[in-house]
């Protein structure tokens, strides 16, 4: 028998100039980053699961979509957003979906979700500044602006 394995290799290659952008500072300037960003023929039809990544500075280096989902629900796996968070080196994130409903409040699955990424982003030592729900015409909820995440 070989005693032989894979080689695992990762890299990071910074392509945008995240130094000279603004903090994500507020949730209503992050609103508004990712209403321009989202595809405005889906965010009425059917739920996506985004995530900005930022650097210890709250820059913005990306956005991951993390899963797309049905008309009242999408799954995030867990792993697969981590392995994203890790490899770009980011040091906060911020989470964002849709509610193609346009109900303006966060569901319990909601609520269970980032208590979930919370609690496994916390062994990491990253930082969950918020999570934000988009709705179609653009104005959104905040998990942290509304007193549902820690401080």
């Amino acid at each position: 028998m070989r005693n032989e394995v894979n080689e695992i290799q990762i890299s990071y290659c910074e392509k945008l100039g995240v130094l000279n952008s603004e903090p994500a500072n507020s949730s209503d300037r992050v609103a508004e980053l990712l209403y321009q960003t989202w595809d405005k023929n889906t965010i009425g039809l059917h739920e996506t699961f985004k995530v900005l990544l930022l650097n210890n500075a709250n820059k913005v280096k990306g956005t991951f979509q993390a899963s797309t989902g049905g008309l009242t629900g999408t799954l995030v796996d867990l792993r697969i957003l981590f392995a994203v968070v890790l490899k770009t080196l980011s040091t906060s994130i911020i989470l964002a979906h849709n509610h193609p409903s346009g109900t303006n409040k966060a569901s319990g699955a909601d609520i269970a979700l980032t208590k979930k990424i919370e609690k496994a982003a916390e062994l990491f030592d990253i930082r969950v500044l918020d999570h934000l729900i988009i709705l179609p015409d653009g104005n959104y909820f905040s998990f942290r602006d509304n007193g549902l995440m820690k401080n």
